[in-house]
């Protein structure tokens, strides 16, 4: 059973990096065929896809978000990273990581994480 957790300061300030971790157990994250996803819930709006790395490592971003936004991976820890640059209020979120069997598809997700952008 694949478990993910989200990690990463509550409180960024505008124009910096945001930067969140999922941590991944029960599956290593260079299983054939999984896709790591971020996603993200902005206060009274719907879910927006962010980006995603998969289990060879090859990363796929938002059209609206791929200026900013960088994934990486570290497999000796199982964990998977999100860094968002350049930060407005407008990025105040909740912010999730996923996984499935493509870029699009979220069998699991974590609980998620609350990011505030304010000074």
């Amino acid at each position: 059973q694949v478990q993910l957790r989200e990690s990463g300061p509550g409180l960024v300030k505008p124009s910096q990096t945001l930067s969140l971790t999922c941590t991944v157990s029960g599956v290593s994250i260079t299983t054939d065929y999984y896709y790591w996803s971020w996603i993200r819930r902005p206060p009274g709006k719907g879910l927006e896809w962010m980006g995603a790395i998969d289990y060879r490592g090859n990363t796929y971003y938002s059209p609206s978000l791929k200026s900013r936004t960088s994934l990486s991976r570290d497999t000796s820890k199982n964990q998977f990273t999100l860094q968002l640059n350049s930060v407005t209020p407008e990025d105040t979120a909740k912010y999730y990581c996923a996984s499935g069997g493509d870029a699009t598809d979220f069998g699991s997700w974590g609980q998620g994480t609350q990011v505030t952008v304010s000074s």
